[in-house]
């Protein structure tokens, strides 16, 4: 693998990076522990992960889990292949040390080094005082040091090897000194030498030293690791010596002499040192240190209890230092800052079968782990306080107000936020990127998912929650939730939070390049002027947790290309964007800890942003009680009457699901001039209406605007064209002051900082509309390019393009009335872009439409109002309508409704695909008893809650026609929902009532979905299929008619292929079985071949890429005579020999009615295959 990068980091096949980690794993013990650790450092694994790896929290790698390596593999693989630009030089690295490592060991012109390692494995039994003050003193001296490593049977020659030896031993400074005094090389044996034979062999050194004399300081790491990318340290280091009773910091024996003088200690670490990943050649093994003396004065080392499990410790000691006498100077020097657990001492060592303080281990306990202990702030100044103080007093005036002047506390309706997923594209395009989307959610999982606003920070999860999105529609309230958040914080709600600095990104210059962090703060959010900002700034550096910063409007930052890319790195540079400084914060370069929020539309941030959230929220809509309160709130004494007239048209009382529409409906029931007026019926004329309302109410309140001036407002439509075509709400009108000024007052425009900009995105494409339709600038062509549903894929505009569609067909088809104030003038002939537009609709194929466009056709074509052509299109719909991952409100049902209902007269009938839609339960009811809809396909949890609503209410009629039109075939199963409510199904269908309830007379034939369905797919892979699928195999028997059933790839094994052939015999219809790469051997095979018999019908049999061996074969070879009907079987690549293909190719004669059967593999000879096939043409390589 190449090991050369770019500037940009190219993303490799996940296969590639498959193959480099099963190489990795194969590397040493000690190299892969060294790997695991590098690639945490590196913040590939998180700690969580990292963690998980290893056997009851331990640290070496004898506590790794991977029973099964092909397992251990592909968990690897997946944080390795997102962040390979970091992860391939860790494993290149680790390989090419283990290259080096294999031909230095296998090297016969190395025999000498080869002994010297075995003796080194064989192990030191002693280690006398006398030789480690000897190694002391030669490390003074880099001749001697020379010396050993040219002859290192001198340590052998000189020292002395008592018998019995306390194997930790203290070296004063004195004794130091005495010994650079002696000769190197003694000429006497000392005759109490201990009676030990060394080895014949080439004696080498016992005690290997990786130090020569340099005064390089070392590296260390947390956890107690130590990993240097010096070649040399001034740590004697001696590998193979037995293992001494663990001394901690805080062993009973003093690390200063009583004399007051400095002194020596040798310790073994409390835990394994993982080696570094560099060059060498010893083996792990345990690890001793010499900690050298300390510059310090002569104290009386007090030795500390331990505290009692769970006391936290006091924030002084909440970083990283060291007690005295545990390191040397220079190595307390380069030593990493990492924090300190606060949690009791004895509690880490109970997690991590460390020491206790009597000396004694502790083994692992399966006690839950404690609670996390308390955050502990550090005394806040008194500007710091001052600040806080005065920006709550700001925030509190500045969203205490909604639009329309409404006041937060007596109008915000508090909504419901739901916890999204991201799920993982699968695809032709799976190895080029990381492609992720939002899981649909049913609406039942909704309900039960519903979180409030207090629990938008909470965390339940180990990992830290540290960037949030909450995602919603154009109007759904996202700016209003954010206001009353920080309203909460003003009011001391969000405790949790020092400092909340909300950032509003239509205000912010994308483009300029001179900002820094502080001035990002403190200049560019909504808090107060800050006189004292330096000594503030640095209080927010030093207490990054306690920072929430909130980016609102994040769709208004156009380019996410390259977002992530070139972060911040400096807290104090100001050559930064303000993309920068966010991709800074977003990616822990700056302010590492703080919290981030961002709100913005789904459809317009890419992926590459909101795969890498920590939380993902989405805002839910206006229920109906919701739409209840607020118009109660609004309209006060006459609620009542302007609630009925908002029922009456139901459209429009779809519509105000949406806050924002709900708010305009209530504004032009507010000023209608009479009582009696009733509310339009499309969103076309809602808006054409509203808009000419505003402007109406600010001519009445403005006279300074003439009627010459009028003639710049064709300029403000043309504005808002340009505005959508370039994807931006910003308006400069330089030329005409008083129209901004007119327009701001009417509430048209309104005033982010210094620009102006369109109050919301529907007026502004409904006076973008209005110039596309009635401006000679835009002809028919560019109209129906920009603004009609197109039949091939494109560049993806987002909420905007859909309502820019449903606005242009309206105004284009609306009946010419007078609308009081006249926006445009309206003698400009429409009919040639209205027929072409027209000619366009009719031209689509609508079989090929996918289901977000097929959806936003039907708004269309409600929005003309004309029945004829609805007829026309009705006439092209296809019989089977899927509206499948395209998310459904109540106004897009609705719209669906409206036009189905003219299917009777042409007498044609539907099936509808609603899966994967969050349809609502009472739109589902609508939608089902449509007379046209002859099936139709929804969760299958909603499906159920549906025919218990229409059971309560004693609607026995609908029920069973419910019951009757729901249908499952074919089941595509892709997620673990698809599968996990088919029990509950199966239970109501043998048990002929639903849950809680006794018999329904309309469930007296049980679910017909059941009995009809043929084909079922179970795709839900590797991770998921071995989980749900004895899920499945508790549904089969009950699907007798089923012919077509795929279980390919979801790694059943051979317990999976033994449950599935014991209910095999309830499926007599079945006709195809592919069991394809599902890990199935000879075990399975066993079991399953016998049970293939009892299915009589079965005619295509797949076992492609299992574990089938030569017993698994004849296994096979044995039933397949009796499979009367079969024709194709397919077992390549599997692990069988010539042996079981000859097997197989003998039961073939005896098969007179097979058409073809596919055995190759690479463990038979290609002459025995051809062999084979020169005898049986039917026997086929592929």
């Amino acid at each position: 693998m190449s090991t050369s990068h770019s500037c940009h980091p190219v993303m490799v096949p996940f296969e590639d990076v498959l193959f480099q980690v099963r190489k990795a794993l194969q590397v040493g013990p000690s190299l892969l522990n060294g790997l695991l650790a590098e690639l945490h450092e590196a913040r590939v694994f998180s700690t969580q992960f990292y963690l998980s790896l290893f056997k009851d929290g331990g640290q070496s790698l004898r506590e790794i889990n991977f029973n099964d390596e092909e397992d251990l593999a592909r968990r690897l693989s997946l944080p390795i292949w997102q962040k390979w630009d970091v992860s391939q030089v860790i494993l290149d690295s680790a390989l090419n040390i283990e290259e080096d490592l294999s031909a230095f060991l296998n090297s016969p012109a190395d025999a000498e080094s080869q002994d010297m390692i075995d003796t080194l494995d064989s192990g030191l039994d002693l280690l006398p005082d006398q030789l480690v003050s000897d190694i002391i003193d030669s490390i003074l001296s880099e001749d001697y040091f020379e010396d050993i490593l040219a002859d290192p049977s001198i340590l052998e020659d000189e020292f002395d090897f008592p018998c019995e030896t306390d194997t930790t031993c203290t070296l004063t400074s004195e004794t130091a000194i005495s010994h650079q005094n002696t000769t190197r090389k003694r000429k006497g044996k000392d005759a109490s030498k201990c009676n030990k034979t060394p080895t014949k062999r080439n004696r080498k050194a016992t005690a290997c030293l990786e130090s020569p004399p340099y005064r390089s300081t070392p590296t260390f790491a947390s956890g107690g690791n130590f990993h240097s990318l010096n070649s040399f340290q001034p740590v004697l280091h001696l590998s193979n010596v037995p293992p001494i009773t663990n001394i901690t910091a805080f062993d009973s024996t003093p690390f200063l002499s009583p004399s007051g003088g400095s002194a020596l200690k040798i310790i073994q670490t409390s835990c394994s040192l993982s080696p570094p990943l560099i060059s060498t050649v010893v083996p792990f093994r345990p690890t001793y240190v010499i900690v050298s003396p300390q510059s310090v004065c002569p104290v009386t080392q007090i030795l500390p209890v331990s505290p009692a499990d769970g006391t936290v410790a006091p924030p002084e000691l909440t970083v990283a230092v060291l007690p005295v006498g545990t390191l040397s100077d220079s190595a307390s020097k380069g030593l990493a800052s990492h924090p300190v657990h606060t949690i009791s001492p004895t509690k880490v060592e109970s997690t991590n079968n460390c020491l206790l303080a009597d000396g004694k281990p502790r083994k692992n306990t399966d006690s839950p782990p404690s609670k996390p202990a308390p955050k502990v702030r550090p005394e806040v100044p008194k500007c710091v306080k001052d600040f806080i103080h005065r920006a709550k007093v700001y925030i509190r005036s500045v969203c205490s107000a909604m639009r329309g002047g409404l006041a937060m506390d007596s109008h915000y309706i508090d909504m419901h936020l739901i916890p999204r997923k991201l799920l993982i594209k699968s695809g032709k395009n799976a190895n080029k990127c990381l492609e992720k989307e939002l899981v649909v959610l049913s609406d039942s999982e909704r309900k039960k998912s519903q979180l409030d606003r207090s629990q938008v920070f909470q965390n339940n999860q180990p990992r830290p929650k540290q960037s949030i999105a909450i995602l919603g529609k154009t109007g759904v309230g996202k700016t209003a939730m954010i206001q009353r958040l920080c309203l909460d914080w003003a009011s001391g709600s969000l405790s949790q939070f020092q400092f909340v600095f909300l950032l509003d990104c239509k205000n912010l210059d994308l483009k300029k390049s001179s900002f820094s962090l502080k001035h990002l703060l403190f200049d560019l959010s909504v808090s107060p002027r800050c006189e004292e900002s330096e000594a503030i700034f640095k209080h927010v550096l030093s207490s990054p947790e306690d920072v929430l910063i909130i980016f609102d409007s994040f769709d208004d930052i156009k380019d996410f290309e390259g977002l992530l890319q070139a972060p911040a790195k400096s807290p104090k540079d100001t050559k930064y964007t303000v993309k920068q400084l966010f991709s800074g914060l977003f990616q822990k370069e700056i302010l590492p800890g703080c919290t981030l929020l961002i709100a913005t539309r789904p459809k317009e941030v890419l992926n590459q942003v909101l795969r890498k959230m920590d939380s993902l929220l989405e805002l839910c809509h206006f229920s109906p009680k919701d739409i209840e309160v607020y118009t109660t709130k609004y309209f006060r004494d006459s609620s009542i009457q302007a609630l009925q007239k908002i029922k009456n048209q139901k459209y429009i009382y779809s519509l105000c699901s949406n806050p924002l529409l709900c708010w305009t409906t209530c504004f032009l029931l507010e000023h209608q001039d009479g009582n009696g007026e009733a509310l339009p019926s499309t969103l076309t004329k809602l808006y054409k209406e509203v808009t000419s309302k505003h402007l109406q109410l600010a001519s009445r309140e403005n006279n300074s605007l003439s009627n010459p001036k009028r003639k710049d407002i064709p300029q403000l439509c043309k504005t808002a064209w340009e505005g959508f075509k370039n994807h931006n709400t910003h308006i400069k009108l330089d030329s005409s002051p008083e129209l901004v000024d007119y327009c701001l007052k009417s509430g048209i425009l309104t005033l982010y900082g210094r620009e102006n900009h369109f109050e919301d995105l529907y007026i502004q494409n409904l006076l973008g509309a209005l110039h596309s339709v009635q401006s000679k600038q835009v002809n028919e062509k560019m109209l129906s390019a920009h603004c009609m549903v197109q039949q091939k894929k494109r560049k993806i505009q987002g909420e905007s393009q859909d309502v820019m569609q449903r606005l242009v067909t309206g105004l284009l088809f609306q009946k010419a009335r007078p609308d009081g104030v006249s926006i445009l003038d309206g003698n400009v002939d429409v009919q040639v872009k209205r027929k072409a537009v027209e000619t366009h609709l009719l031209n689509l194929k609508l079989n090929e439409l996918n289901p977000a466009r097929l959806l936003e056709l039907f708004h269309c074509v409600y929005e003309t109002s004309n029945a004829k052509f609805a007829k026309l299109l009705l006439k092209k719909l296809p019989d089977n309508l899927s509206f499948c991952g395209a998310q459904l409100c109540s106004s897009d049902v609705y719209v669906i409704c409206h036009l189905l209902q003219h299917a009777t007269t042409l007498k044609r009938t539907f099936s509808i695909n609603l899966r994967e839609t969050s349809i609502p339960i009472s739109d589902l009811r609508e939608l089902v008893e449509l007379k046209c809809i002859t099936s139709f396909w929804a969760h299958t949890a909603d499906t159920i809650a549906l025919w218990e609503d229409l059971h309560h209410s004693n609607n026995e009629l609908n029920l069973k026609g419910a019951i009757e039109k729901f249908t499952l075939n074919p089941l595509k199963a892709t997620q673990g929902h698809h599968i996990e409510n088919l029990p509950l199904l199966v239970h109501i269908h043998s048990e002929k009532k639903l849950p809680m309830s006794d018999f329904v007379p309309a469930l007296s034939e049980g679910v017909p979905a059941l009995g009809q369905l043929q084909k079922l797919e179970f795709e839900l892979g590797v991770q998921n299929g071995p989980e749900m699928f004895p899920k499945l195999i508790e549904v089969l028997p009950s699907l007798q008619s089923l012919q077509h059933l795929d279980i390919e790839k979801n790694k059943i094994g051979d317990s999976g292929a033994e449950k599935l052939g014991g209910v095999l015999h309830f499926l007599a219809s079945l006709k195809w079985l592919n069991l394809s790469q599902n890990c199935i051997g000879d075990a399975g095979v066993e079991k399953l071949a016998k049970a293939l018999v009892s299915v009589p019908s079965l005619q295509s049999l797949s076992l492609y890429g299992n574990l089938i061996a030569d017993n698994g074969a004849e296994e096979l070879a044995l039933v397949l005579p009796d499979m009367k009907l079969l024709q194709d079987l397919d077992v390549k690549f599997n692990k069988f020999t010539d042996i079981g293909a000859k097997k197989l190719s003998a039961a073939l004669k005896n098969c007179t009615g097979m058409k073809s059967l596919e055995l190759w593999n690479n463990c038979i000879p290609w002459g025995v295959f051809e062999h084979l096939h020169h005898q049986d043409p039917r026997i086929r390589s592929l």
